[in-house]
């Protein structure tokens, strides 16, 4: 099949991306030397939806010595690295992805991957599996499974599953351990703080930061803002969580209340409309708005834009809509991922222990799909021991040990 990227002269430098982030990936560095040469993925095809990126680039070539054949396209119009994109085509493998494509190019490229006829997915956000089931139904008798990387993914699947409408079984790799708790957290933390200050250029200190959000990905973005000397601020809607920020020693309070006071919003809920047009009027003049949910859903744009005089780009993805009372409201990235249309995406060690999830996501599916219904599995917790120790004996740290005496002890 033909690749469509944007210009294959980018190549080297994608080269040269893939090969810095293999110096800091050493779970799939010890995955691809394991299993080179017994290829367990031969005859197997994987479509896969993920941002296309250095270290997206590096697990699809684990992927292909590991005997796969494989397909890839972006998950977001904004997220693709062009330069990644051309490198992997030259290497061998088939890409569909381009930067700035519009919603119709998106489909046409999530169509394109799915014209390999997969065996197994990968998705991220779900529009793999959403296209499968809604347009391209002649493809499930072949799947045999997928995998979601993403909150927002698994979301969508559960739906799917309670709705009895789901027609293959799905491992939800977000919710795995040695996912979310470092991902999530860890690296949505720092990767959307990185976005946003190469963005703004602004400080982030002494800032009254509005967290929208207090799941994983809301944790870790609030921790980050709080070393970077902000102000913190956190809305939810769920009373643990937002108990949960209480204790953790930020204000919580509603959006209406925080609206007045934020100089920084930044979204992170999975869900749509949490900040809209009764929201915008108690802004301050400058505030900035970001967001790292998986969709561009979660700052009503359209209403941003209805209640402006002018919107104009005044910096590279920074947005402004001039207000009628001459207030300034900019938006980051178009209201999508910042981390990732604005930045490089989550660290290339953090995308070690997540792609090493996958992996054994895809390794567990191909081996036990026979006894598997129709639904949304989580990998076995030894998978998640097993890369947590393939990654310690990488850094070289060393735990403690039971004893036969404390095992029975426990399991007394």
């Amino acid at each position: 099949m033909d690749s469509i990227v944007k210009d294959i002269s980018l190549a080297p430098n994608g080269h040269a991306k893939i090969e810095w982030v293999k110096n800091f990936m050493p779970v799939m560095s010890a995955i691809e030397r394991a299993f080179k040469d017994s290829k367990p993925l031969a005859g197997k095809k994987i479509a896969i939806a993920l941002h296309v990126e250095a270290k997206t680039g590096y697990m699809v070539e684990v992927f292909r010595n590991a005997g796969a054949e494989v397909a890839l396209t972006g998950c977001n119009p904004l997220s693709t690295q062009d330069d990644v994109a051309a490198a992997l085509v030259e290497d061998g493998i088939t890409v569909f992805a381009k930067h700035g494509c519009t919603p119709e190019e998106y489909d046409e490229l999530l169509n394109k991957t799915l014209d390999i006829e997969p065996d197994l997915i990968i998705d991220d956000g779900g529009d793999l599996v959403k296209m499968i089931h809604a347009k391209r139904r002649e493809l499930i008798p072949k799947i045999i499974g997928g995998s979601e990387e993403t909150t927002t993914g698994v979301i969508r699947l559960k739906s799917m599953e309670r709705r009895g409408e789901l027609e293959f079984p799905m491992i939800a790799a977000n919710d795995a351990y040695c996912k979310y708790l470092f991902d999530n957290r860890y690296g949505t933390g720092q990767s959307t703080w990185d976005g946003i200050m190469r963005t703004t250029n602004l400080v982030v200190a002494g800032k009254n930061v509005v967290i929208a959000g207090y799941g994983w990905c809301g944790k870790g973005a609030a921790m980050r803002a709080k070393g970077l000397g902000a102000n913190v601020i956190v809305t939810e809607v769920d009373p643990i969580k937002a108990i949960e920020a209480v204790f953790d020693g930020f204000r919580v309070m509603p959006m209406k209340e925080a609206a007045k006071i934020g100089d920084v919003f930044l979204t992170l809920t999975g869900d749509k409309d949490v900040i809209t047009e009764e929201h915008f009027p108690l802004m301050k003049n400058g505030v900035v708005l970001a967001n790292s949910g998986h969709f561009d859903v979660e700052i009503n744009i359209p209403q941003l834009e209805s209640q402006s005089t002018s919107r104009k780009t005044v910096r590279h993805n920074v947005e402004e809509f001039l207000q009628k009372d001459g207030r300034k409201i900019y938006l980051l990235a178009e209201g999508r991922l910042v981390n990732l249309a604005s930045g490089d995406g989550h660290p290339a060690e953090i995308m070690d222990l997540s792609f090493a999830v996958q992996f054994f996501s895809i390794s567990f599916l191909v081996q036990r799909h026979a006894e598997l219904k129709k639904q949304v599995y989580l990998i076995p917790n030894e998978i998640n021991t097993q890369i947590a120790e393939i990654k310690l004996e990488a850094a070289g740290v060393k735990i403690d040990k039971l004893t036969e005496e404390q095992k029975a002890y426990l399991n007394q």
